[in-house]
């Protein structure tokens, strides 16, 4: 009886410490730090909030939320302003915000971006939140409150701050059944079944921790699109979603079966140029946009692993982008066409399809069409040299597409912070003065149509994203979007301090471990340039030795190319040439072996066994080392968790823990598997001193995961 007693009121307790991940970075809990919420109190104590549109009651409703939970105390709505009030709204809204300072910032901040200053009103020191549209001021009180989730000074602000991309999106690849491709985080949030009469609240919050991070766009179907969702009864579906988003400055897209004129339309082609085609289309947007009048647009997967396209019919990519892109032009609506192609009946490096294909029609799609371009010629790996269409298309604009769930880089068992590996592309020179970042933003060609995408890892999973620490990629995503120039470090820094706690110690060595983790990921699975060398149609764990595919280029044998002499699939002009591709200055850095950075040698090289790397390591020792070093410290990060225990809260404490655990056995799963395989050709022992595999190369061979998620 005593013992029940004390576990009776041992579990309150576990329970009141315990969180799961819900609420993302927006916890809003008291700061902690004393005399900066004493001044916070002194320079809060009520809000000033006029407008009587949806989008200002949210923001009402978020800074009462809000600084009531962070300052530990009800604050009130009032009409005047006085000492120490919260001022938020337009000029319009509010005569009090035309002063020459305000003014001068609205003028540089657009229409979603925002002033955040102190301010003398009428006499009186205010904080203010001004914007030239409602969603700006939304964007501005998100920031404050993340300036006071983060515990930094208030006293004399003077922030103007406008997105340097024009559309931040995020692509769901949701299947009507809500499977999710590639998804990790549970089924879609979507419940198209119970849409368009029942809104679940998950809706609103998904909106608004968008909105909190400035992402503006939402694709919500898969890329391998199914024509179904352009029919009637979806559509009001649809509008359900967007009636619930628009408030949140966020529109809806949808991507659109190249082949729907046939599947629903009645009609006998898709061909692009067909005048019934084109007229099915026109109809059918005009519908799309009685449902949804600010309805974004189309994205597009066209001629690419099998999916329908104007290639179908000889037509160009141009020729199906520009038919769509003149049906949504009446509506201000937009094209996205996406870039990702390749066929098996192209004998040349997948890693050049896409730029043979899209470079000759540089200038000839029309003005409201983007070409979405992944940040690498193949397809997310963990490591990849930049596209090398971000220097070859000036005349139009390019659309960032990075993976945010992790395909490729683990999936929902590893902590691999992403902002490491956007900024790592988004800062690489094109090798025309200008980075891949300024080709996006429209800085290289001054165009006004700009984007970057990610590709959601977003679930009905209660933490959103699977892992705790994958929600920071979304929140990365987000983040760099609206500025690129912030750095991987900045974004952990704020995304540990408004989700776990402000304590220094806490931030320092959890900041650390992220900023180490996507390398600690390279190192551990595909180093020195290795890629595509993971399980087939999963995509789960080390496959190196697939050959069996229908398509040459699905087979992991296919990138590697290992043989008796060495490993490394060469792409210089000995080889395929795919570093033609890129401008001389960018590709200088890899054509010659024994210059190229040691991330990228086999990417671009069939460098021998013995080849002697820079760390005086023959290539075979150095690929040891690097499987070994990476397994070595995914057991380091272990380490580095548990002393964080008293900082964290027990419940995500134990997920971390446990699925840590699970990264290190898949770090030496791999390490083995790899090893195990590619010593079948270098011929060459283990160095001594390392850990011998424990099973053999036919065991790891065997392994079978039939049900691995995402597929």
């Amino acid at each position: 009886m005593r013992k029940l007693t004390f576990l009776l009121l041992l579990l309150p307790c576990l329970t009141a410490f315990a969180e799961n991940g819900y609420d993302l970075w927006l916890r809003y809990k008291k700061v902690s730090n004393k005399a900066l919420l004493q001044s916070y109190q002194q320079r809060l104590h009520a809000i000033v909030a006029p407008g009587n549109s949806p989008t200002m009651d949210i923001v009402r409703q978020e800074l009462q939320q809000g600084l009531s939970g962070l300052l530990g105390a009800n604050i009130p709505l009032t009409a005047a302003p006085r000492a120490g009030a919260l001022i938020a709204g337009t000029p319009q809204q509010q005569p009090l915000l035309r002063n020459a300072a305000i003014t001068a910032g609205l003028a540089k901040a657009g229409n979603e971006g925002f002033v955040l200053s102190t301010q003398n009103i009428n006499g009186q020191p205010c904080t203010v939140i001004a914007a030239n549209t409602d969603i700006g001021v939304l964007y501005g009180a998100f920031h404050l409150l993340r300036l006071l989730q983060t515990e930094q000074p208030i006293a004399s602000l003077h922030i103007v701050s406008a997105p340097r991309i024009r559309l931040r999106m995020l692509n769901h690849w949701d299947n009507l059944n809500r499977t999710v491709e590639r998804g990790y985080a549970g089924f879609s949030i979507w419940n198209w079944h119970t849409l368009p009469d029942y809104i679940d609240p998950r809706y609103i919050d998904y909106a608004r921790a968008n909105a909190s991070i400035g992402i503006n766009g939402a694709v919500l179907t898969n890329v391998n699109a199914n024509a179904t969702m352009l029919t009637a009864p979806y559509l009001e579906k649809v509008k359900a979603l967007a009636d619930v988003f628009r408030p949140y400055g966020i529109r809806v897209y949808l991507t659109a079966r190249f082949s729907a004129p046939l599947e629903i339309g009645g009609l006998k082609t898709a061909d692009p140029l067909d005048p019934g085609v084109q007229q099915w289309w026109q109809q059918k947007v005009k519908e799309i946009y009685q449902y949804i009048p600010d309805f974004g647009g189309f994205l597009v997967k066209a001629n690419s692993e099998g999916q329908p396209g104007p290639q179908d019919y000889h037509r160009t990519h141009a020729d199906g982008a520009n038919m769509l892109a003149d049906a949504v032009a009446p509506f201000n609506g937009i094209v996205i066409w996406r870039a990702f192609v390749y066929s098996h009946t192209n004998p040349l490096d997948r890693h050049t399809q896409a730029y043979d294909e899209f470079t000759p029609l540089d200038g000839r799609f029309r003005k409201n069409v983007m070409l979405q371009v992944k940040n690498g010629a193949i397809d997310f790996m963990p490591r990849e040299p930049f596209h090398p269409l971000f220097g070859a298309m000036p005349h139009t604009p390019l659309m960032m597409e990075f993976q945010v769930t992790q395909e490729y880089l683990g999936q929902a068992t590893n902590l691999v912070y992403l902002a490491p590996l956007y900024k790592e592309v988004l800062e690489s020179n094109t090798g025309n003065g200008y980075t891949v970042a300024q080709v996006i933003d429209g800085t290289r060609s001054h165009d006004t149509l700009t984007g970057m995408a990610g590709v959601a890892n977003i679930g009905n999973d209660i933490n959103w994203c699977g892992h705790p620490f994958a929600q920071a990629n979304w929140y990365a995503l987000g983040r760099l979007a609206w500025d690129h120039s912030l750095s991987s470090a900045a974004i952990a820094n704020e995304w540990l301090r408004m989700t776990f706690t402000n304590d220094a110690h806490f931030v320092d060595t959890a900041a650390a471990m992220m900023l180490r983790s996507r390398e600690i990921y390279v190192q551990s699975t595909n180093p020195l340039g290795l890629h595509h060398i993971m399980g087939t149609g999963h995509h789960y764990g080390p496959a190196p030795w697939v050959d069996n595919q229908a398509r040459p280029e699905w087979n992991p044998v296919y990138y590697h190319k290992a043989d008796s002499v060495g490993i490394g699939f060469d792409r210089t002009a000995t080889g395929s040439n795919a570093l033609a591709q890129y401008l001389p200055k960018a590709r200088e850095q890899w054509e010659d072996l024994r210059a190229c950075p040691d991330a990228y040698l086999l990417w671009f090289h069939h460098a021998p066994w013995q080849y002697r790397m820079r760390s005086g390591r023959t290539l075979w020792d150095e690929l040891c080392y690097q499987y070994y070093t990476g397994a070595a410290r995914t057991a380091a990060m272990q380490q580095t968790w548990n002393k964080l225990q008293p900082y964290v809260d027990q419940q995500r404490f134990r997920e971390v823990a446990m699925l840590l655990g699970i990264q290190h056995k898949e770090a030496i799963w791999w390490r083995n598997a790899c090893l195990l395989y590619f010593q079948t050709f270098s011929r060459l022992p283990i160095p001594a001193g390392y850990e011998r595999p424990a099973a053999t190369l036919e065991y790891y061979k065997s392994l079978r995961f039939p049900y691995a998620p995402g597929i």
